[in-house]
């Protein structure tokens, strides 16, 4: 009999235990764990999409599909026919605006010749009307008292209107020589800011003579490759994707519930489903600033009143350690299994 009383104590005792155990366990918050990891992560990286900056014909295709390229290596020529006419076209325009600038320069140093050459004449017809005033007066006065004759006086008098009306006529032609001038410089102006226009034009026609030679901006592998010789590229639409093997990163979506410990620099250990004897190491790089459904164009946060909650994803960004040959056999859109030692500190 005591034996029986006493299994039952212990019975009862254990099942106690494992029940208020299972409590503590069953409600025990998710984020508590040593360990966060997930099953909704990738292989992910930032393609760089090709597109002509100038439209035309293309010429030659100098690579191929799944290629690894360097950056600065060329990837597609555009017929530069076109282009090249009008890097002509801009250069005779720059010729034109410099040969009006010195021909504008030549007939500003010529009017100056012509002002010198105006006001010697105003000079001399100043003389002139002084001399012709002088004859004027002493004619008038040999009228006055009977020793000269007057129609001596009357030629005195026309000299002397003749005279002012020539010293009239030079002033007025030495300040148009002097207006022409200020006319002549504004012209100049006009063929300097018409030589920046034409310099303009033809730095715009060398840029797209440049584009007309595609190459590399960075480092990868040719995807999505439309470019064919014969084909026509348009300006903006997408010829080829370069695709950064070498700067690959995984992309993990944690439940939010598991994101209370996770900072950045842990230590993160990484299997990828395609590579099963694998594993990779890696840091939190970055935590995403919002949920994913939050970017979506229709959110769905349901503000009525048949709501059912659902635990939200939030993305976190690994980088993968350098150094690692396994990483250089990643591909984009490979599932990994990453796992964050959110009990270590970070750096």
């Amino acid at each position: 009999m005591s034996k029986n009383l006493r299994f039952r104590i212990i019975a009862g005792s254990a099942a106690a235990i494992a029940l208020v155990a299972a409590f503590l366990i069953l409600n025990r918050s998710e984020s508590s764990a040593g360990t966060q990891s997930t099953d909704d992560a990738y292989v992910q990286a930032d393609f760089t999409v090709i597109v002509p900056q100038v439209a035309g014909v293309i010429t030659r295709v100098d690579v191929a599909d799944h290629q690894e390229v360097q950056a600065g290596a060329p990837l597609v020529g555009i017929d530069e026919r076109d282009l090249r006419i009008a890097v002509d076209n801009a250069k005779a325009h720059i010729a034109s605006a410099e040969a009006t600038i010195a021909s504008l320069q030549a007939q500003l140093d010529r009017q100056q010749s012509a002002i010198a050459q105006a006001r010697a004449a105003l000079a001399a017809s100043g003389a002139n009307l002084k001399l012709a005033e002088a004859n004027r007066n002493r004619f008038a006065n040999l009228a006055r008292d009977g020793s000269g004759t007057v129609q001596a006086h009357q030629q005195a008098e026309a000299e002397w209107d003749v005279q002012r009306a020539a010293r009239e006529r030079d002033q007025a032609g030495l300040r148009s020589a002097e207006q022409q001038i200020a006319i002549l410089r504004a012209e100049l102006e006009k063929a300097r800011a018409a030589l920046l226009a034409a310099q303009a034009e033809k730095a715009a026609a060398d840029l797209n003579l440049s584009h007309a030679s595609i190459v590399a901006p960075v480092s990868g592998v040719i995807a999505q490759r439309k470019a064919r010789v014969g084909g026509y590229a348009r300006v903006g639409e997408p010829l080829l994707t370069l695709v950064p093997l070498d700067a690959v990163y995984v992309e993990a979506n944690f439940r939010e519930t598991q994101m209370a410990r996770v900072r950045v620099g842990q230590p993160v250990d990484i299997t990828v489903d395609a590579l099963p004897d694998v594993h990779l190491k890696g840091r939190v790089e970055s935590l995403g600033p919002a949920s994913g459904v939050s970017f979506s164009t229709v959110p769905p946060h349901n503000a009525t009143g048949n709501f059912t909650k659902i635990v939200q994803r939030l993305p976190v960004r690994i980088h993968l350690e350098p150094g690692q040959e396994d990483a250089r056999r990643l591909r984009v859109g490979m599932s990994v299994r990453p796992i964050i030692d959110v009990a270590a500190k970070a750096p």
